[in-house]
C-alpha cells in the first residue's frame, strides 16, 4: 500500500510521539509498504532516507503553535496515496491531511496520540472548541478510522460519541544497547553526580501539569526516603528545571529533588532504581516502556495503560489516592527486589510490545478499510 504518515513534528521537546511515530513508520516500510513520513519544523526543512522509509520536513509558519505549513499543504496535494494517516490533533496539519485524503480518495486515519482523554477533552476546552471548529473543521467527521495505542485509549474515543471502526495497535520499544546505557550512565553521573552515590527515583516525560510533575515533588518530600534521590528529567513546558528546583527550595526541600532539561541529553534510565510517572492520563506512556526496558521498574498511576506491572510483582500500577502507599512499599523493598521487578518488567514488555507486531496490525486495519469491511 502507498501510505501517507503526517505528524505536527518530530522533535523531541514534543515527547513521546515525536519517536514513537517514526519507528511504526519504519516499521510499515520495512513490511513493504511505500511509506513517506511527513512533518513541519521551524527550520528550513529537508528530506532524509531512513532504511526504506523516506522522511520529509517542511518549514514550520506562523503561528507555530499550530503547526500551520504552507510547504506541507502543498506538498500534499500532490500526493496519491491509499491511506492518509494523521498523529495528533488540533493543529492545522490536520486539516491538510483531511482536504488530501479527500482529494485523492484515500482512506482517512486519525491517531489521537492521549488527546481524547477524559482528562486531556476537558483541559482548556474552550481551545478544543476553537480547533474543532477553526483550525480542522469536519476532520473527525470525515475519518475513516482510528488508531488506538491501547484499549483504554479506544473506549476513550468511543466514549466521546465517535463510531468509527478504531484500530488497538501499541507503541513499542526496542532492547537498548549495552554501550549506549554504559555512555548515557557515565553522562548522568558526570551532570548530577548525586546519582552515582545514591538510590535514584526518576520521573522522565514533559514537565506538563497532566504529569502532576508539582505533586509528585510534594509527594517525595512527604513520603520518600531521604537517602534516596528525585530525579526529574523532562521537556519544559508548563515548567521549567529551574522553577521546579525554585519549588523544592521553598518546600525546604534542599538536596532531595534535583531536575534537568532533557532535550538532547541522553536517556536517564541506567542510573534509576525505580521510575514513577503519576499522570493524570496516558493513552501509552512510551516512556514507561522504556524504563521496563531498561529493566527499571515503574509506579504508575491506572489512568495508564499499564495495569499488567500488577502481574508477576513487575511493578505498580495504583490509583492516585493508593499512590504514597505504594510509593513507600517501593522504595522499602531494596534494590535486589526492584532489580528482580525490573527483569520481569524487561522481559515481558520486549516481549509483548515490538514495532514490527504493530505494523501488522495496523497494516491490516488500512486494507480492511480500503475494503469496507472494516
Amino acid at each position: 500500500m502507498r501510505l501517507t504518515q503526517v505528524v505536527p513534528s518530530l522533535e523531541a521537546r514534543y515527547g513521546g510521539p515525536s519517536r514513537s511515530v517514526l519507528a511504526l513508520s519504519g516499521a510499515l516500510a520495512r513490511a513493504g509498504h511505500d511509506v513517506e513520513l511527513l512533518a513541519t519544523d521551524p527550520g528550513a526543512g529537508e528530506e532524509r532516507v531512513e532504511g526504506p522509509l523516506r522522511v520529509k520536513i517542511f518549514h514550520r509558519d506562523w503561528p507555530q503553535r499550530l503547526c500551520p505549513s504552507a510547504s506541507l499543504r502543498a506538498a500534499l496535494n500532490t500526493r496519491s496515496a491509499d491511506v492518509v494517516h494523521h498523529h495528533s490533533i488540533w493543529l492545522r496539519t490536520l486539516h491538510y491531511a483531511h482536504r488530501a485524503a479527500l482529494a485523492q480518495g484515500a482512506r482517512f486515519v486519525i491517531s489521537p496520540r492521549g488527546m481524547m482523554s477524559r482528562w486531556a477533552w476537558g483541559h482548556r476546552d474552550w481551545r478544543k472548541k476553537i480547533g474543532r471548529a477553526l483550525v480542522h473543521p469536519g476532520a473527525f467527521e470525515a475519518v475513516h478510522g482510528w488508531h488506538a495505542t491501547s484499549a483504554e485509549e479506544a473506549d476513550e474515543i468511543r466514549a466521546l460519541g465517535f463510531n468509527q471502526p478504531v484500530c488497538v495497535a501499541p507503541n513499542a520499544v526496542d532492547a537498548p544497547e549495552s554501550a549506549e546505557s554504559a555512555a548515557a550512565a557515565a553522562h548522568w553521573h558526570a551532570l548530577c553526580p548525586a546519582t552515582a552515590q545514591r538510590p535514584v527515583a526518576l520521573f522522565y516525560s514533559r514537565f506538563h501539569q497532566k504529569k502532576r510533575v508539582i505533586d509528585l515533588i510534594d509527594l517525595w518530600l512527604a513520603h520518600g526516603p531521604r537517602d534516596w534521590l528525585l530525579l526529574l528529567v523532562g521537556i519544559p513546558q508548563d515548567y521549567t528545571p529551574a522553577m521546579l528546583e525554585q519549588y523544592v527550595l521553598r518546600q525546604s526541600g534542599s538536596g532531595r529533588v534535583q531536575a534537568f532539561d532533557g532535550t538532547g541529553q541522553p536517556v536517564p534510565y541506567p542510573v534509576a532504581s525505580l521510575f514513577l510517572l503519576p499522570s493524570h492520563n496516558e493513552n501509552f506512556g512510551l516512556v514507561v516502556a522504556e524504563a521496563m526496558a531498561h529493566g527499571v521498574p515503574a509506579l504508575v498511576t491506572d489512568t495508564t495503560p499499564w495495569r499488567g506491572l500488577n502481574t508477576d510483582a513487575r511493578g505498580w500500577c495504583v490509583a492516585w489516592d493508593d499512590y504514597p502507599a505504594a510509593l513507600r512499599a517501593a522504595v522499602a523493598e531494596g534494590p535486589a527486589a526492584l532489580r528482580a521487578r525490573g527483569g520481569r518488567a524487561r522481559e515481558w514488555v520486549l516481549r509483548e510490545y515490538s514495532w514490527d507486531k504493530s505494523a501488522r496490525e495496523l497494516a491490516s486495519f488500512y486494507a480492511q478499510l480500503r475494503k469496507g469491511s472494516a
